[in-house]
């Protein structure tokens, strides 16, 4: 899935790094290390347009985790459609499975 729209670890790192620089300007400017005048309103203009990419960044991570999440349900239901009483096995399997773990505590 990562590699059809061409972002994937890429992608993350690309987020990662977008997000770090907008907390190194988010900490410049509460800091308030710059006085008044040019400099400051250039570091407001560089957090804005950083935090617009992060934002872009984000919603666009956000679709792709959504559209992986209907892809994984749509394979899963149609798994249980074609395997009905495997489904049941395995979901029986996973039952006493999780019991077994929460009645050991």
């Amino acid at each position: 899935m990562e590699g059809s729209n061409g972002q994937g670890s890429g992608g993350r790192e690309h987020l990662l790094n977008d997000l770090k620089l907008v907390i190194r300007d988010a900490a410049q400017l509460m800091n308030g290390g710059l006085p008044p005048g040019e400099a400051r309103d250039a570091a407001f203009a560089r957090f804005a347009a950083t935090l617009s990419v992060a934002r872009d960044s984000l919603a666009g991570s956000e679709q792709q985790l959504l559209d992986a999440a209907r892809d994984a349900a749509d394979a899963a239901q149609r798994y249980v459609r074609l395997h009905p009483w495997q489904s049941v096995g395995i979901g029986a399997l996973a039952g006493l499975a999780l019991g077994l773990l929460l009645g050991r505590r």
